[in-house]
């Protein structure tokens, strides 16, 4: 037989209610967020697995920002490197030029101007470091700026301000790679080249300033072999430069790839069926306002009313 009391019908229909507001509330949650619970310990034995995860993601994030990043530097050192390999050839051509014509008129501001360029590409900055300056990114890496400059210093060397270590960079759990490129490292062979032109032209064999006699034309003959040693040097680190940027290309994009697998796989561990949170948010708002009617009902009535009749 069971018994039949008001109070255990209010404890009843007061638990129902409860029930109701919990399944409301968490459906709410579900569908305002569009996931399955706002706690680790919502998501119950998953909870391991979506911590792993998502930890997972976070590295992988950080990896492709690095890529993303690394790929403008390389951009940027790219073009420095052909403004410098072309000043080179260009130095060389001109030398070339002067022999070819018997003449050097002009030679010496050209070359100053090969310079000029050569050394804003060496100082060339991004995002405020210099890029040839190895770990002293704040101090210019080239120094000179006039072929006198060359002569006057104690050595090539004492020009450049860059130290020994090259630039390298982490592009997943597993792999660094080498990216940087040292001012010394680049110009020593063109600079070598450059200071040898202004010592003969300063010297009692110059100026270069017009017609050549056999000894000029000599001489500098014998220095284009510098300036193609210089070019290649500078070529090689525009090819490997190069090479960085296929590898980098090549890594991001699968970098982006293990990106949207783990994004996927978190979404299915952590995201909720829409349609499923809706139709329960709906069900539990049915049954909250049956209970809540019931409650109200028992409010009205009396047990000892009932039993009187």
């Amino acid at each position: 037989m069971n018994r039949i009391s008001t109070a255990a019908n209010y404890n009843s229909a007061l638990l129902n209610i409860l029930s109701a507001q919990n399944r409301q509330t968490e459906a709410q949650n579900q569908v305002s967020t569009g996931k399955i619970a706002t706690d680790l310990k919502g998501y119950g034995t998953k909870a391991d697995a979506l911590t792993g995860a998502r930890s997972l993601k976070a590295r992988i994030d950080t990896h492709l920002e690095n890529a993303k990043t690394l790929s403008s530097t390389l951009t940027i050192q790219d073009q420095a490197l052909n403004q410098l390999s072309t000043a080179t050839q260009a130095a060389r051509d001109a030398i070339a030029e002067a022999v070819a014509t018997g003449n050097a008129a002009g030679l010496m501001e050209t070359l100053k101007g090969k310079l000029g360029e050569a050394a804003d590409a060496l100082n060339t900055q991004f995002q405020g470091r210099y890029l040839f300056a190895g770990a002293e990114t704040g101090t210019r890496p080239f120094t000179a700026d006039d072929l006198t400059d060359l002569t006057a210093a104690p050595s090539i060397a004492s020009l450049f301000g860059n130290d020994a270590i090259k630039q390298v960079d982490r592009l997943d759990d597993n792999l660094t790679v080498e990216t940087g490129f040292l001012a010394s490292d680049l110009a020593t062979p063109i600079m070598t080249a450059l200071k040898a032109v202004e010592t003969f032209n300063a010297g009692g064999s110059g100026p270069l300033t017009g017609q050549m006699n056999q000894t000029q034309s000599d001489a500098l003959t014998a220095m284009l072999a510098s300036f193609d040693s210089a070019f290649d040097t500078v070529n090689n680190a525009v090819a490997k430069n190069g090479e960085l940027q296929n590898r980098v290309e090549s890594i991001q994009g699968a970098l982006t790839d293990r990106q949207t697998a783990l994004k996927g796989m978190i979404g299915d561990m952590s995201d909720v069926d829409m349609a499923e949170a809706v139709s329960r948010l709906q069900l539990a708002q049915v049954a909250l306002q049956a209970s809540s009617q019931v409650f109200a009902t028992l409010n009205n009535a009396s047990l000892l009313d009932i039993l009187s009749r």
